[in-house]
């Protein structure tokens, strides 16, 4: 290892390496080849996703699957004694965000998050604003919460861009998770920018529909170099169009509508996307996977104890002992 070579040249013991969040090598052609690099300076890699850990495995790369870091949410904004039966979800008020903003009982409120980087914010924003558009037509009273990344430029672009929306619009900062998931749970669905974004609407059980666009070389790069079909985290993790996309070319406020249109019209669709929701959830969970593992072996039963940061934890103590 070229860390430990530098150590050995000064006499020195090298310490051990931990890498927190793979490469993302499962999403491009060739990816693979990133790990076999990887292996000359890093002891441990702390995976995210459930099936990196056995990829990194198999390219000579010690790993531990260790959770997503979206399910510290639960605990940020939830209670520490929960048990494992009560699940990875997180409860917003809803009646307190329509006091909070003064919204109608009668009113479809869809959440639209454009993204947190300001050239993403600009493609996406009047994409969202014409599909607005094309809504209040068949929702009268359509009331849209847009969450403000925050990012000074992004705020003022929104603050002002927002002044000739079609609809109502709410701004909520970006910096508040609370007032973040209240949003969500006040919402009838979500239309978003693909992104962590898709994961936190699993963790609130919110329906939605995922969108990109980007510069066109970006696009044709994402085209001819990806080797999954999906872009979104939970279409991914489940191998299938559980959640609409709306990518590229496709991604067109006409499109956008029909399927937010459809989502909120069909209880059965909004259902079937809860339902997964908990799958995607279970999946980014560690806890169930490490409940015969010996280095997890004095876990308990509460969240706290089966959070991905605890995991984490636990796993670097472990193998810096038994190194």
């Amino acid at each position: 290892m070229l860390f430990a070579a530098r150590y050995c040249q000064q006499g020195l013991v090298s310490p051990l390496h931990f890498h927190y969040v793979a490469p993302s090598f499962w999403a491009w052609k060739g990816g693979e080849a990133r790990l076999k690099g990887l292996s000359e300076f890093v002891d441990h890699i702390l995976c995210i996703l459930p099936f990196e850990e056995e990829v990194c495995k198999l390219n000579g790369l010690a790993a531990t699957f260790v959770g997503h870091p979206i399910l510290e949410d639960v605990l940020e904004l939830g209670s520490v004694n929960d048990t494992m039966n009560s699940g990875w979800k997180v409860h917003g008020n809803a009646e307190g965000f329509r006091n909070r903003y003064g919204i109608s009982p009668g009113s479809m409120v869809i959440t639209l998050l454009p993204g947190s980087r300001l050239q993403e914010v600009i493609c996406m924003l009047p994409i969202f604003s014409n599909t607005m558009e094309l809504l209040k037509n068949s929702f009268p009273d359509l009331t849209a919460v847009i969450h403000v990344a925050p990012n000074q430029h992004v705020e003022d672009y929104i603050s002002k861009a927002v002044n000739d929306w079609p609809v109502s619009v709410i701004l909520v900062p970006g910096g508040s998770s609370r007032i973040k998931y209240d949003a969500y749970a006040v919402s009838k669905v979500a239309l978003c920018t693909s992104g962590t974004v898709a994961l936190e609407l699993q963790l609130a059980r919110l329906p939605c529909v995922v969108s990109y666009r980007a510069h066109l070389l970006t696009e044709w790069l994402i085209r001819y170099r990806a080797k999954v079909p999906y872009i979104s985290l939970p279409n991914i993790l489940l191998g299938s169009f559980t959640i609409p996309e709306a990518l590229f070319q496709a991604c067109t406020p006409s499109k956008l509508a029909a399927l937010l249109m459809e989502l909120m019209n069909n209880e059965g669709l909004q259902e079937e996307q809860i339902r997964t929701a908990e799958k995607v959830i279970e999946l980014l969970s560690p806890s169930k996977r490490h409940a015969g593992n010996s280095t997890h072996q004095d876990y308990g039963s509460s969240l706290l104890e089966n959070s991905p940061s605890t995991i984490a934890a636990s796993t670097v103590l472990y193998y810096s002992k038994t190194t």
